[in-house]
Parts: structure tokens; sequence; C-alpha cells
């Protein structure tokens, strides 16, 4: 049988090394899923429920495995509904291509159904390289540069392919003036400043006696160099959220998260240092990093166009992180691990004793930082951790405690909801031995993760570690917003906009073939998570939570503490619980004439 355009298409794939792509079928790519069929299994394609998840799902693949994440879609609605997973994908820096389905050529411009401009549509979401076949011979090309910009940039590519044209025989271009003939294969450069800058950042490290670093994803390859270079400054150092994994938090100069999410040692840690070292994080809350002039800046990122765009650095080094640092060790003399180290670690210690007392604070019925709490020291070794955005992402950030060999991300740049658990389905792909744990918001599993929970139905029995968890979080409210109305717009919690329904997420798991845990009482949570990571079947781990728990910033302004008693006067409709919860949650200082 002749080898079609999509025939050589998924062989050109797995030639680059894809072995999953993620998505949802359609007659506008319907010549592609006749080819991943012949093609025998070599390349897995895992049916989503929806184009959007399966763009998560090739994000966070690319998290999780280094690897290239592949995702496709029919034409028109199918295209359009992966956008927003693949602009997860481009604001977190990972390499993602879109394999999308168009219209028969000769259709084009015709305003026929399902006929979108895709080019123009992608152009934005896959700006570093977006292109359109229009010939069998041009399809090499198109391949190999998309997969080799993605990788190189890590960045989000597409290509599209009229449907017309999926069936017709693959013919290699011909050696002639017009045509181009193109390779496979893409090694990563070894990327490190000059030694002249190293000296200027050395220089400006060695200065400084309070020295704070800040680290992300960037460096997330890093972490033995990472706590080199740390120990050698006498730094305290601080975690961007997508930089959570970076480093255990078992070593007592690690402040945790940073920004809204974040910690108060982190907060005390950037208001009071004279050196800022940041590694690999595009952390973007500028007003969580020192005031301008108060400290000197020194940046590492393999982007040149992420250099002192969130504090004015004076020495931007562009470079990986680990052989980046691993050069300017030599460069750095040791600081005296007295004074400001030692403040820190007494900053750390009394901090992690705060968040226990806050989370073992009685709620009505379960305090949710009583879930991760308890979740913390249970976590199993190499697991893979998920959190959704919302509230349910403090919890995350602030109460689990990573350990070498854990691993854990969520939709950052874009903070989407409906990621996580889709982040978790792809997480079982690019590793399939590790267990893994998803933190979900009650709004985000109505909105689409409880459709996702399917896709584990149908594929759970082929992973090699069955275990895999979602904890949901049912407070019957769109938590984080209901919060940043009453602490940033001054506004009590407007109910037609934040209630949602009730529903039961444990039972919905039971009718699918999962197995559903429920609990609503906070002394049963801890046996909870044990019984889930016992399961050797996937589990919803349903908690009834209290919304009332506020998610307290690192640091309380004048201005948050006046919005929120003004969004109280207007008359919240849960006034009482909001204050009995947030005045055990330490906030009853700023509640006047409220006891």
């Amino acid at each position: 049988m002749p080898q079609t355009v999509s025939d050589f298409v998924v062989h050109r794939l797995h030639d680059w090394g894809v072995r999953h792509i993620f998505g949802y079928p359609g007659d506008g790519i319907n010549g592609v899923f006749g080819a991943l069929n012949r093609a025998g299994g070599r390349i897995e394609f895992i049916q989503a429920r929806h184009e959007e998840m399966a763009a998560f799902m090739a994000s966070a693949y690319a998290k999780f495995s280094g690897r290239l994440g592949v995702c496709i879609a029919t034409s028109g609605p199918g295209a359009s509904h992966l956008t927003t997973g693949l602009y997860d994908a481009l604001l977190d820096h990972q390499p993602v291509l879109a394999l999308v389905g168009q219209q028969a050529r000769n259709a084009l411009g015709g305003q026929y159904q399902q006929e979108l401009d895709l080019v123009s549509m992608f152009k934005d979401v896959a700006s570093a390289y977006v292109a359109q076949a229009s010939s069998p011979a041009q399809v090499r090309h198109l391949i190999d540069r998309a997969v080799r910009i993605a990788l190189a940039r890590r960045t989000v590519t597409a290509v599209i392919l009229p449907n017309d044209l999926q069936e017709e025989a693959y013919e290699d271009p011909p050696r002639a003036h017009g045509t181009l003939r193109s390779g496979i294969g893409y090694a990563p450069p070894r990327i490190v400043p000059h030694e002249v800058e190293l000296d200027r950042a050395a220089e400006v490290l060695n200065a400084g006696n309070r020295v704070a670093m800040l680290v992300g994803a960037g460096a997330l390859g890093a972490t033995d160099d990472v706590i080199a270079v740390a120990d050698r400054l006498s730094a305290g150092c601080a975690k961007a959220l997508l930089g959570k994994a970076v480093l255990p938090d078992d070593l007592p100069w690690v402040t945790g998260s940073i920004g809204l999410l974040g910690t108060e040692p982190s907060y005390d840690l950037m208001m009071e240092c004279d050196t800022l070292l940041m590694v690999g994080s595009a952390f973007p809350y500028a007003e969580f990093l020192p005031k301008e002039g108060s400290a000197r800046g020194v940046q590492i990122d393999i982007d040149a166009g992420m250099l002192s765009i969130r504090f004015p650095m004076e020495v931007g080094l562009v470079g990986d992180a680990a052989e980046t640092l691993r050069a300017l060790l030599p460069r750095l003399k040791q600081k005296p691990a007295d004074g400001w180290r030692k403040s820190i670690e007494d900053n750390v210690r009394e901090w992690w004793t705060t968040l226990e007392d806050r989370a073992r604070q009685p709620a009505k019925p379960v305090n949710p930082q009583r879930v991760t709490w308890e979740l913390s020291p249970r976590i199993p070794d190499r697991a893979i951790i998920t959190s959704d955005s919302g509230s349910c992402a403090n919890w995350f950030a602030r109460d689990l405690k990573m350990r070498p060999g854990i691993n854990a991300s969520l939709s950052g740049g874009l903070a989407s909801m409906g990621a996580a658990v889709p982040y978790a389905i792809a997480a079982k792909y690019a590793a399939p031995d590790r267990p893994v744990i998803a933190l979900v918001g009650d709004g985000a599993m109505q909105m689409n993760n409880m459709a996702e929970l399917i896709t584990v139905a149908k594929y759970w029995r082929q992973w090699k570690n069955p275990r895999w968890i979602v904890c949901v979080f049912n407070n019957e409210d769109l938590n984080q917003v209901t919060w940043e109305q009453r602490i940033i717009n001054a506004d009590p919690k407007f109910e037609a906009s934040q209630r949602i329904p009730d529903v039961s997420y444990s039972h919905f798991a039971e009718m699918i073939g999962l197995r559903g845990i429920y609990v609503d009482q906070p002394d049963l949570v801890g046996l909870a998570w044990e019984q889930a990571l016992a399961s050797d079947v996937p589990v919803v781990l349903e908690v009834k939570t209290d919304p009332e728990v506020p998610p307290l910033p690192p640091h309380i302004t004048l201005e948050q503490a006046k919005n929120f008693s003004i969004a109280l006067a207007k008359g919240d409709p849960n006034e009482v619980s909001v204050i009995r919860g947030a005045a055990r949650q330490v906030l009853e200082t700023i509640l006047p004439g409220k006891k």
C-alpha cells in the first residue's frame, strides 16, 4: 500500500522520538488517525474528553518527561478548543506541537463548514512557527522545523494539514530549485556566560552581606548546584510556584513559595536582603521582590528576554542554570553561616509551626489546610503532584513539603482552572511507574475535570502503577475569587457568581469504576489519605472543606485590611463564618469592633 502523507507524518514523528499523542478525532484529521492505526502502536494515542484537555496533557507531558508534547485535533472547533492548553505551554515555556486538520484545499476561502483561518488563529500562541501544508513534498520540512523549533525554543508550534492532502500519496521533495530537503535531530547546546560576565556577577554576590535567592522552573535540573551556591553565600532561598520541586523543604534555609501564595519567611527574605540572585524564574509579582535601590541583583536565565524585567538586575547571565551556577561557584567567597543565615532558619522554623497551627484550627467541617498538611508526610517517594488554580493552590504552595525525587507542577503563567486532572493523566504517560496526586477545587472539577475522570476510567488498567489520586476540595464556592472580591475589591461575596452546586464527586467516581472516598471529619483526613494511597484503583478523595478559611497573603497591607472590613460592613452573606474563620487565622487584629 502506498505511503500517504499521513503515514509519513506519523513515521516522521516517531523518528523524532514521539511516543504519545493526546487529542480527539474528527473528520478534518481522519487521515492522520488512520495512519496512527496503521502504525501498529508505534505512537500511542490518548483520547481526551475535550481538545483543551488534550493540549493541557501535551503541556504537562513536556513538563514531566522533558520531551516534546504533541496534541492533535480536527478542524474548526477542534482546533479552536486547543488554544487554552497551548497557551499554558507557551507561557510556561514547554515544547509542544499541535497537529491540526483543515478543510480541503479546493474549498478554502469559500466559507466552507468548519473553515477557520487557522494560520491567523494560531499566529499568537504558535508565533515561533505555524504553517499550513499545501503539497505532499512540503510536509517533510514542515514537521522537521516545527519539532526542532519547539524543542530548541521551548515553545509551541503548529502544523495544519488540509484533509484532502492527508490522503494523498507522499513523495519526497524533488532535488530541484524551490524545494527543501530537511533532516531529523536536535541536541540542546551548552550555554554558559562569558568569563567576564561571571566575574562581574561574582563581584556583586561576594559584596553582599544578606544574599537572597529565588529559583524557578528553569532551575529544576540544577538542585545540587543551587544548594552549593546557597551554602557558599549563606543565602536563604525562596521558590517560585513552578520551582517548588527545585529544593527539598527540609533544608532549614529554604523559605518556601513566594508571592500571593507565598510564605512570611520568603516575604521577609526579600524585604531584608541586600543582594538578590534569581535563577530560572519568571516570577511576575515585582511587589514581592526587594524595593528598587535596596538591593543589588544578579539573574540567570536561558532566555535573554526574561532578564531584568521584574527587578533591575546589575548583571544578567544568559545560560543554563546548572552550567552557569557550576561556573560561578569557584568565583564565590564563603560567607559565614551565622547572622543572616541563622535569622532565616529561625523564621522558617517558626513558620512551619505557624502552618501546623493554622492547619489544625477548627473549621466547618474541615479546614482545607488540614488536607494538604496531612498529605505532606504521606507523599510517596518519587510522586508527581499537580494542583489546579484557585484556593487549593495556596495550600499546595505552602503546606506541602517537597522531598528529593518528588516533582510538582501546575498551570503557572496562564494560571488556568481545569489543568490539574489532565496534568495528572499526562504524568502517568511521562512516568508510568510513579504515583500521581492531583489537588483540585470543586469549581475546576465542574468546569471540565469530571469529564477527564472518564479518561482515567478508560486507561488506568494499562498503567504500570495504578496509584492515581485526585483530591477534591468541595466547598461549594469559587473560593479564590470570593476572597479576592473581599480583599482586593472591598466587595462582599456575590452569591450569584460564586456559589456552585454541591456534587458528590466520590459517588461519580464509583459510578465510572474508580474508587470514591468521602471525608467530612478533620480527624479522618489522614486515614483517608492512607486509604487512597494504598488503593490499587485510581481514587477520587472528596473532602468537604470550609470556604471561610482565608487564603492569607504572606503580608497583609493596610489597604487589604481596610477592604476586608468594608466588604463585611456591606453585608457579606457569610459574615459570621467569615469573621470566625479569619480570626482563627490570626486576622482578629484587623477587625475593629468585631469580636
